[in-house]
């Protein structure tokens, strides 16, 4: 599976839009070559470089295998129109929650996971709820790293 941004390549800054505090929209995401095995996908963007481990700025779960893209801007709402449902991030908030490290440079993970069965999570679901519905199911994964430093 390949993974890309419109505007953000591998190692590159995310620009200030897409930062929390200058914005905080979701950046459009493109995916291509799912595996056929998979029933669905889950994406989770994290930031591995926060002070206190693990930093969760975004669950998307129960995505079909056909849909091979996330628009610019997706609404903060536990379940989306196309029937995707959003988790808990780590500022308490379902949805997207951009980047806003504390001090330095930080990196951002974008997870995306092919699963062999579907997540179904209700909305809100946490990050330990999610990582333990696709623990042992995950049959193909790929990851774009974007980095932002704080202002």
């Amino acid at each position: 599976m390949k993974l890309t941004c419109p505007v953000f390549g591998p190692g590159d800054m995310i620009p200030e839009r897409y930062a929390r505090r200058n914005g905080n929209v979701s950046p459009a995401l493109v995916w291509s070559d799912v595996p056929s095995q998979a029933k669905s996908l889950a994406l989770v963007v994290d930031d591995p470089d926060a002070p206190n481990g693990r930093f969760v700025h975004w669950l998307v779960y129960h995505i079909p295998p056909d849909i091979k893209s996330l628009d610019e801007g997706v609404e903060s709402r536990g379940e989306l129109s196309n029937g995707l449902r959003q988790g808990t991030n780590g500022f308490g908030n379902v949805g997207y929650g951009g980047p806003q490290p504390p001090s330095g440079t930080h990196r951002y993970q974008f997870h995306l996971y092919a699963l062999d069965r579907d997540v179904d999570l209700p909305p809100g679901a946490s990050p330990s709820e999610l990582d333990s519905a696709i623990n042992g199911h995950i049959v193909e994964e790929t990851e774009l790293v974007g980095k932002y430093r704080a202002k």
